[in-house]
């Protein structure tokens, strides 16, 4: 008879117990996780055409902050937050990031807690509709998260939850918002990572909303939050109940009832008297000066209405209310404030109004999108810094009982491609030839992401590998934004990178590798880039200025075979692609003083941004910056996101 949950939990606590162990070890060693910065962001999004702000050359560790007097960037870091949690922890120098063990006054989590909800992104294009399935990455993140249910929730938690406790200052405290699938599970993980002494409230979250009739029950109409503090000198700042304050006043009055006797409590003796108030009937009369009445840990707060300028069409979108009310309780201006399920980026958007510094990570593409979006659309956003993880290898792949290895799902990727991996037992499994010539095929991981350090390996394997190789081929699941500007600058005869194709996991499932080697669908496509016309350059009118126009040419997808749609998805894409494919682009920035090193998000357009061209689908093609002249070459980047998060990098010189 298989175990119940609560005979799991004490394996569940120590293999969790284990797992940190191992992480905070290996911070000690040289084999540290590190953050990759994708972008310096300057919230400067087009709305003229011509642009003609401050260029802030000004990044870490290059010198003076232009954020906060001490350095302080906030960051919005993509990737499974397991190993962003890690990075923080670690900190890094070359990013100018400090340790953040002990720094972090709040943190708030909203983790995924229904196993059957729906992952799909729906995205609007001009003229139809398509629904996106989750990236490979996310896929393997949302199978580990519910394969045996409750129990595997629980196991990813433990690791993630004893991490953030490292984090939080001496007057930290952490917000874990649930539901009824597995609240009071997750409260006995928490109780057991904090101490039941620290465990200060379970919020009530209560909405109106329309909920079907049930036979058996009532309908479910709140969540819980559940409060913990990492000492007993954790921040907290009552918060007014104003509409219960207001409603106390104009009443003038309160009924006690203490131990059998009946107080009356007087804040206004005259609307008392007023109201009819008979003095007799009550043993006791308090005379006491208004005060405020603070808010208790039953909220009634409503959800966002679909019309709310705030709704970003984000599935588990929480209220700013919600949030604005947390980050005022439980930190100060100044207190850095986290959240590593940042979906929609709520925390985040709430902690920039409220002055306070934050940090903020998704593993989801989609969602990582959104909040740069979102957080851009902030008058007076303060720059921030865009993340991902440096390295994503992994010990183990522990997907399904069908691929316990990522050697075993390499070996059939190789199979499907027509590789034969070599005999040699030293041989890395992931790495085998083709059939007929000198070609080296490498398989990189579905837990990785393959970028420039990837193909640098490669072209040095391609090189010293068994005397040597005229070619190498990388297959990858998941791709750095700027590899195919690196590819660019390598011979197309000597490496290639190709996208296996992200259903492959869903077709295995369903059939025997061996059906699937003459099946035309298993295509390997190329990567996806970016091209540009030209850009202009013309004398300003303002003295040291100059006008740079910069222009999109095109933009070439992968096949759309390869994408994660269903067949009418994909004939939609197709067509797109054939008459407007700029359409497919979300997001597009400039950096027109490209280091070469950090790109320095300086102008900034998408599709939702209206203020410009007044569609809400498209982007502008086109931008005009009054920049500094430079002496010789200008280098300008520019990068773009397309809508299903595939990102491209394009560099160009005038």
């Amino acid at each position: 008879m298989p175990k119940s949950l609560i005979e799991m939990l004490p394996d569940i606590v120590a293999a969790g117990k284990k797992e940190v162990e191992r992480i905070l070890a290996r911070a000690q060693s040289d084999n540290k996780m590190l953050l990759q910065t994708n972008e310096y962001v300057l919230p400067a999004r087009d709305e003229s055409g011509l642009f003609r702000g401050e260029i802030r050359k000004c990044c870490p560790p290059d010198g003076a902050s232009t954020c906060d007097a001490d350095g302080w960037f906030n960051r919005l870091i993509h990737g499974d937050n397991l190993f962003a949690l890690q990075a923080l922890l670690n900190g890094d120098a070359e990013t100018g990031l400090p340790s953040m063990r002990g720094k972090i006054d709040l943190i708030y989590i909203d983790p995924p807690f229904d196993s059957k909800a729906d992952y799909r992104t729906k995205i609007t294009l001009p003229g139809a509709n398509v629904e996106q399935r989750p990236s490979v990455l996310e896929q393997f993140a949302y199978s580990d998260t519910w394969a045996d249910g409750t129990a595997s929730y629980l196991r990813m938690l433990y690791p993630r939850l004893a991490l953030m406790r490292e984090l939080l200052s001496e007057q930290g405290s952490i917000y874990v918002h649930c539901d009824w699938h597995a609240g009071h599970y997750l409260k006995v993980i928490l109780d057991e990572i904090f101490g039941k002494k620290n465990f200060r409230n379970e919020i009530i979250w209560g909405y109106r909303r329309f909920s079907r009739r049930s036979s058996n029950g009532f309908p479910h109409l709140h969540d819980t939050i559940y409060m913990y503090s990492k000492t007993n000198d954790n921040i907290y700042n009552p918060i007014e109940d104003e509409v219960r304050s207001r409603e106390r006043y104009e009443k003038g009055y309160h009924i006690v009832v203490d131990g059998g006797v009946k107080k009356l409590l007087i804040y206004n003796e005259e609307k008392a008297v007023q109201s009819g108030v008979d003095f007799s009937k009550y043993d006791k009369i308090v005379y006491s000066s208004v005060s405020n009445t603070t808010i208790g840990d039953v909220w009634e707060l409503p959800i966002i209405n679909p019309q709310a300028k705030e709704r970003v069409d984000y599935a588990t979108q929480k209220p700013e209310a919600l949030l604005e009310r947390i980050i005022k309780a439980s930190s100060n201006e100044n207190s850095i404030v986290a959240d590593f399920f940042g979906g929609s980026g709520t925390t985040a958007a709430v902690a920039e109004k409220l002055g306070r510094r934050w940090i903020t990570s998704d593993l989801g593409k989609p969602s990582t999108m959104i909040m740069r979006k979102r957080l851009i659309d902030i008058p007076d956003c303060k720059p921030f810094l865009y993340h991902s993880i440096g390295d994503y290898s992994r010990e183990a792949f522990l997907s399904d009982k069908q691929y316990k290895r990522v050697s075993d799902l390499a070996r059939v990727v190789m199979h499907l491609y027509g590789v034969l991996p070599f005999e040699d037992a030293d041989a890395p499994a992931n790495v085998g030839h083709m059939r007929e010539g000198s070609t080296l095929v490498i398989v990189d991981s579905p837990n990785k992401i393959t970028n420039a350090g990837t193909v640098k390996r490669a072209m040095e394997l391609r090189e010293s590998f068994m005397g040597g190789w005229k070619k190498v081929i990388v297959l990858g699941w998941n791709f750095a934004f700027d590899i195919g500007d690196k590819l660019s600058r390598l011979p197309k005869s000597e490496i290639e990178v190709l996208v296996i194709p992200p259903d492959l996991l869903d077709l295995l499932r369903k059939k025997d590798y061996r059906d699937l080697v003459d099946n035309k669908k298993i295509r390997f496509a190329s990567l996806q880039y970016l091209t540009l016309k030209r850009p202009t350059v013309a004398p300003a009118n303002e003295d040291g200025k100059e006008r740079l126009t910069v222009e999109l040419d095109n933009y070439v997808l992968l096949s759309p075979d390869s994408l994660p749609l269903d067949d009418a998805g994909k004939a939609v894409v197709q067509r797109i692609m054939a008459e407007s494919p700029l359409d497919l682009i979300e997001y597009w920035s400039i950096d027109p003083d490209y280091d070469g090193q950090t790109f320095r998000s300086l102008w900034q357009d998408y599709r939702e941004n209206t203020a410009n061209d007044g569609d809400a689908l498209r982007v502008v093609h086109s931008a005009e910056l009054v920049v500094d002249k430079v002496a010789g070459r200008r280098k300008i980047c520019v990068k773009a996101v397309d809508v299903f998060g595939f990102e491209s990098q394009a560099v160009i010189e005038v």
